[in-house]
């Protein structure tokens, strides 16, 4: 039980900082663990490492950035990318597509369903896209905050 309580402060780290350089150390130093038993750890309660937990979180809000209309190039810095080249190819790892045939697809469905917004036209694409559930709750209960992909 204590682990999983240390393990909650570092994912509620991950959450608040996934924008900012956030390290194994910095992790593990909040979770009272080793880097290693923590990664182990991490990855035992929540399915995923913690890098790829941070890459989905990253990927979730470039995903709502890219729906409202910021350039591809300002959401890679805006979420955490050092630059549009490497959040290309996490976008693309992560959710099966480039972030521009994303937005394509999210203006398609928002045309094929009777001219939805591009945000809702998108709501079927994270499912489709290869996006996980790696926090262990139901999706239906999850929050919007703890979303998490396999990056």
């Amino acid at each position: 039980m204590k682990q999983s309580i240390s393990l909650n402060a570092a994912r509620a780290f991950i959450e608040a900082h996934f924008d900012e350089p956030v390290t194994l150390a910095q992790l593990a130093a909040l979770s009272a663990l080793s880097v290693s038993r923590f990664a182990t750890v991490f990855r035992q309660q929540y399915g995923s490492s913690p890098y790829r937990y941070l890459c989905g979180l990253r990927i979730q809000r470039a995903q709502t950035l890219l729906l409202e209309g910021v350039p591809g190039s300002v959401v890679a810095t805006e979420v955490g990318f050092f630059d549009q080249s490497h959040f290309g190819r996490h976008f693309k790892r992560c959710c099966g597509m480039t972030p521009s045939m994303f937005i394509a697809r999210a203006a398609a469905n928002a045309a094929r369903h009777g001219g939805a917004s591009a945000a809702n036209g998108a709501g079927g694409l994270s499912g489709a896209s290869g996006l996980n559930n790696l926090s262990g709750t139901p999706t239906a209960s999850r929050s919007a905050s703890a979303i998490t992909s396999s990056c």
